[in-house]
C-alpha cells in the first residue's frame, strides 16, 4: 500500500505558531534555565567559600563570551519568567483570557523582558 499520493497529517512545522503558545513554551524553558542557574550560582558561593583563588577561576569562566551569554540568558529567563508569572496571577481574576487581550499581554512580557535585560546589563557594565 502506497501513501505517496496522500496529504501528509498537520505537524508542528506547517501551522504557524501563536504568541501565546510560544510563551507558553518559553515559560517552561526559563523554568528549567533558572534552575540549571540556581546550580551555577551555588557553584559560585561555593567558589567564594573556597577561597580567592577558586573564586577567580570562577569569575575568570564567567567572563568568557560563553559564560556572559548564559548570564544574559539566565537574566532574561529571570525577567520573563517572572513577567509572565505576574502575567498568570491576573488571568487568576478571571480577566484577560479573549484572543486580543492574550496577545497583547503577550507582546508586552516580551518587551519587558527584552527591556529589563538590556536595562540590568546596561547598569551592570
Amino acid at each position: 500500500m502506497s501513501n505517496s499520493g496522500r496529504p501528509l497529517s498537520p505537524h508542528l512545522s506547517i501551522y504557524r505558531w501563536p504568541i501565546t503558545m510560544v510563551l507558553s513554551i518559553l515559560h517552561r524553558m526559563t523554568g528549567v534555565a533558572m534552575s540549571l542557574g540556581l546550580v551555577v550560582l551555588v557553584g559560585w558561593l561555593m567558589q567564594a567559600a573556597a577561597g580567592p583563588e577558586a573564586y577567580l577561576r570562577f569569575t575568570v569562566a564567567m567572563s568568557t563570551v560563553i559564560g556572559k551569554l548564559f548570564l544574559v540568558g539566565w537574566s532574561f529567563a529571570f525577567f520573563f519568567h517572572a513577567a509572565n508569572g505576574i502575567r498568570h496571577l491576573a488571568w487568576d481574576t478571571g480577566r484577560g483570557f479573549d484572543k486580543r487581550h492574550a496577545d497583547r499581554s503577550a507582546w508586552i512580557v516580551v518587551g519587558f523582558a527584552v527591556l529589563a535585560t538590556a536595562a540590568f546589563w546596561w547598569a551592570a557594565t
